[in-house]
């Protein structure tokens, strides 16, 4: 069993208590894998095949074991947890990223694609890598990949949104993400922000009007339960990952370091896939819950609306937008 020290030398408490249930496994290095989704989407899937293949080709010597549902805290919780020395992998964004590089914000943007196969141009831009140096660098962050299609996010409401008009005034549900307030706001919508655990009660209660998720999170959190109308919008093509504390990977053995790196882009790959075919059978499975389907909408309004979106972000690297922009269209 191997533990890890932080950057200050200490053991840290979260560490130790992240490892002590595990200490019985014979496995020399053990992690938590965490995220607050449903253990029944696709992202559980895909931490599964992460999770088989990298015991498969170390033998056994790394075990992970995987906490969905906030087992282990809400994500700004795990997120401190990880910061904090803590051996756990979790998932992250392009959002909570940006806390720490702001140029991450770009990725999350609204409409910044068509087709989200067209994302691992970015991935393999020397763009990228500079974000991943910086985000080890200056924040003790090692980010094993961004390449996991979370899904094309779609509103749930009351009534079919087909332009921004028809978001104008609505309360919406966003995460604590200004990229999602911002978004909105140019929607003419009120975003108010919401624990994911804590959506359906706000939808049930009418603290918000609607809210906004790839199909599989709705279904998984039984969001159609409280309200029974999906738009097709496409606003945001959101993209997730694998981090861990950049001390506890760098101290573990080359060998280790490369499967799981190559394991965690793998498993992109395969949830990618996953989600690229699955959209139709998300549908249908929502419908014969009751869900109505409205595929009438207005992209290139919500598109035009949400133009100024990038220009928000004072904190951003000069022509950040046009550079991404760039790499998306070669």
């Amino acid at each position: 069993m191997t533990f890890y020290f932080g950057r200050t030398g200490h053991l840290l408490a979260a560490a130790a208590l992240a490892v002590a249930p595990l200490a019985a496994n014979a496995a020399d290095h053990t992690f938590r894998l965490a995220h607050v989704t449903s253990d029944k989407e696709p992202l559980q899937a895909a931490m599964e095949e992460f999770v088989k293949n990298v015991e498969t080709r170390t033998d056994g010597r790394v075990e992970i074991q995987i906490f969905p549902n906030a087992q282990l805290g809400s994500n700004p919780e795990v997120f401190e947890q990880v910061r904090a020395g803590a051996p756990i992998i979790t998932i992250s964004d392009p959002g909570y990223l940006s806390d720490f590089v702001a140029d991450f914000g770009v990725l999350g943007g609204p409409y910044l694609m068509d087709d989200p196969r067209d994302f691992q141009k970015i991935v393999d831009s020397d763009f990228y890598s500079g974000l991943k140096d910086q985000l080890r660098d200056e924040s003790g962050i090692e980010l094993l990949s961004l390449n996991w299609l979370f899904g094309s996010r779609h509103m749930l409401s009351d009534k079919p949104i087909s332009n921004p008009d028809d978001t104008a005034g609505m309360t919406f549900r966003t995460p604590p993400n200004i990229m999602w307030v911002e978004t909105f706001n140019a929607m003419g919508a009120r975003p108010t922000q919401v624990a994911w655990g804590e959506v359906y009660s706000a939808l049930s209660a009418g603290v918000v009007d609607g809210a906004e998720a790839p199909l599989p999170s709705i279904y998984g959190a039984k969001l159609h339960e409280t309200k029974d109308v999906i738009s097709l919008t496409g606003h945001f093509k959101g993209f997730t990952g694998l981090m861990i504390n950049a001390d506890i990977f760098a101290a573990l053995p080359e060998d280790i370091q490369t499967i799981i790196n190559e394991e965690a882009v793998a498993a992109g790959v395969f949830m990618t896939d996953l989600m690229m075919n699955s959209q139709e059978e998300w549908i249908s499975r929502l419908e014969s819950e009751g869900v109505t389907f409205n595929r009438d909408v207005d992209v290139e309004a919500f598109q035009a609306a949400t133009a100024d979106v990038y220009t928000k972000f004072p904190d951003w690297s000069d022509g950040l937008y046009d550079n991404v922009r760039a790499i998306l269209d070669n």
